[in-house]
């Protein structure tokens, strides 16, 4: 099993840590460790995988995890719960929860503020990073805070329409430079990271790093969507130490 740690210096007291598919006991078309639980893997598998990790990472509780779907709803959680939660970010204060992001190519964006009060994850699509997920995590601190990137589809990978354009240019002309035309049929490739970190400098976060890692090439490390439809999920996983 192998796990990547983000490449940023945060305060002391916040941990962080993002998986891969490397290890774990998922069958095809999950082969490896996979976290999701809603794509037809056998849950026992699953909750292996899960279990496998938490005890790697040294987690202090089990994650907070998120029923995910595009939108731009951040839980503010105060205790860890089992309770999966409708949402597609998650916001604490309180050390020993554990926050979680799943994605399979989608942006997983870590925040902590830069005195260790607080953190969040962030599961960020194209539809809810056009809609607002960031500038609601955002809003949520107090302090000046910093941002993490983590492995995502690239810019050369993903491939979307004039319609996924119009939703970031239409009224934000400056992120016309993370398009460029990709075939004589009106596709764009799109980098989305680069959109998130304008994103997040423009609500202030002055220190955004980024993974440089894209999920679409890197089937060892990298489940994608994108690339092979049926698949697992990794996560990126955030807290605050007691």
């Amino acid at each position: 099993m192998s796990t990547l740690k983000p490449n940023w210096h945060t305060a002391p007291n916040v941990s962080a840590v993002t998986s891969t598919r490397e290890g774990g006991v998922s069958k095809a078309p999950f082969s490896g460790l996979n976290l999701g639980m809603h794509v037809s893997d056998n849950p026992a598998d699953v909750e292996a995988n899960r279990a496998q990790l938490a005890a790697l990472a040294n987690m202090p509780t089990a994650p907070v995890w998120l029923n995910q779907t595009h939108s731009t709803v951040v839980a503010n959680i105060a205790t860890p719960t089992d309770v999966v939660i409708d949402a597609d970010a998650s916001f604490t204060t309180q050390p020993g929860v554990v926050l979680s992001a799943m994605t399979a190519d989608c942006l997983p964006i870590l925040l902590a503020a830069k005195d260790g009060t607080a953190v969040a994850a962030v599961h960020a699509g194209w539809r809810g990073l056009a809609d607002g997920i960031v500038e609601n995590a955002v809003s949520l601190f107090e302090t000046e805070l910093q941002a993490w990137i983590g492995p995502a589809i690239g810019f050369d990978s993903f491939e979307v329409g004039e319609d996924v354009r119009e939703a970031f240019c239409a009224s934000h002309s400056e992120y016309a430079i993370a398009f460029k035309p990709h075939s004589s049929s009106g596709k764009w490739l799109a980098d989305l990271a680069s959109i998130a970190e304008m994103k997040l400098k423009s609500l202030g976060v002055n220190s955004v790093t980024q993974s440089g890692l894209c999920t679409f090439k890197d089937p060892t490390r990298f489940y994608s969507y994108r690339r092979d439809g049926q698949t697992g999920r990794m996560a990126s996983f955030i807290w605050i130490n007691a």
